[in-house]
């Protein structure tokens, strides 16, 4: 007969066994870095309020709760050679270029160096994952309505998207078209406010998971054919997963947002198999068609 402390033990490893992302997760204790330096524009689930923010708060609940460790900071200085090789995965909740001396939130830069220690460590098998602003950062030289061809920045190359501009906070519809991408779920539609980003210099090898509909948005920057706002793609040996939601804290503490997140990370943790074969082309046919250079103002 067993003993009362090995019963426990064996109906703890039970239950822990039935869901196994979290199961894997405790096996595994892969760490997170979450990033949320703020060269350009701070948002506000990103402001520090004694000591702590929204997006902070709610990620290290969310890595307790599915058993991974998790380190939060808007210190640039932790891209550097000797530590970055500590974290299986990066969260990017940035604007601007992290490696300019100046920003909105006063913390340190990354360094020189750091950017491509980053892009080589995604390289190499670590995972990116992405919400809102992430595709607001390093941006590409050119026109703002004007996809950049060859002269993408190699950030936004690994992203698979970057922010183009926004209208004013308001409902909006996006379609599922992989509902068997971890965290996801048996919806067809999300329907929710939020600070929509209008994307360009996405590439075809996009693997779509939630799909921004355009028609019956308001402001010059959804004037344009249905787009990504939310994939996962393969960059080399590594695993990117971005969404565009993420402007509002309601939307932080929405559960669906919440579970999308969390399907996102562990997947680009390798904690999670699924095929992200492209289909861009078939669920977004006219993605690249972008919003036209807006008129000046008082024309």
């Amino acid at each position: 007969m067993l003993s009362r402390r090995k019963f426990l033990a064996a109906a703890c490893a039970t239950a822990l066994a039935s869901s196994p992302v979290i199961a894997s997760g405790l096996r595994q204790r892969k760490k997170l870095l979450v990033f949320t330096r703020s060269a350009g524009f701070q948002h506000d689930v990103v402001k520090m309020n004694k000591g702590n923010c929204v997006v902070h708060s709610a990620l290290t609940d969310l890595a307790v709760r599915e058993g991974l460790e998790v380190e939060c900071t808007k210190d640039g200085r932790v891209f550097t050679a000797g530590n970055i090789e500590k974290y299986d995965a990066f969260f990017f909740y940035t604007t601007g270029d992290l490696t300019a001396e100046k920003s909105a939130d006063g913390s340190p830069p990354m360094p020189k160096e750091g950017k491509k220690l980053l892009l080589d460590a995604v390289a190499s098998g670590k995972g990116f994952v992405g919400s809102h602003c992430a595709s607001d950062t390093f941006h590409s030289p050119g026109g703002r309505y004007a996809n950049s061809a060859k002269d993408i920045d190699p950030y936004i190359a690994m992203l698979g998207g970057e922010f183009i501009g926004h209208g004013a906070q308001q409902p909006g519809k996006l379609r599922v078209t992989s509902p068997r991408f971890p965290g996801v779920g048996d919806k067809s539609e999300i329907a929710i406010t939020e600070e929509w980003y209008s994307l360009k210099n996405q590439p075809k090898d996009l693997h779509v998971v939630l799909v921004q509909e355009t028609a019956g948005m308001k402001g010059h920057d959804y004037a344009r054919p249905a787009f990504p706002s939310t994939w996962a793609r393969k960059h080399e040996k590594g695993r990117v997963f971005y969404t565009s939601l993420g402007h509002r804290e309601d939307v932080w503490a929405s559960e669906f947002f919440r579970s999308l997140l969390v399907g996102g990370i562990h997947w680009a943790m390798g904690q999670s198999e699924f095929d992200p074969q492209p289909n861009i082309a078939q669920v977004t046919p006219a993605y690249d068609t972008l919003p036209t250079v807006p008129p000046a103002k008082g024309k």
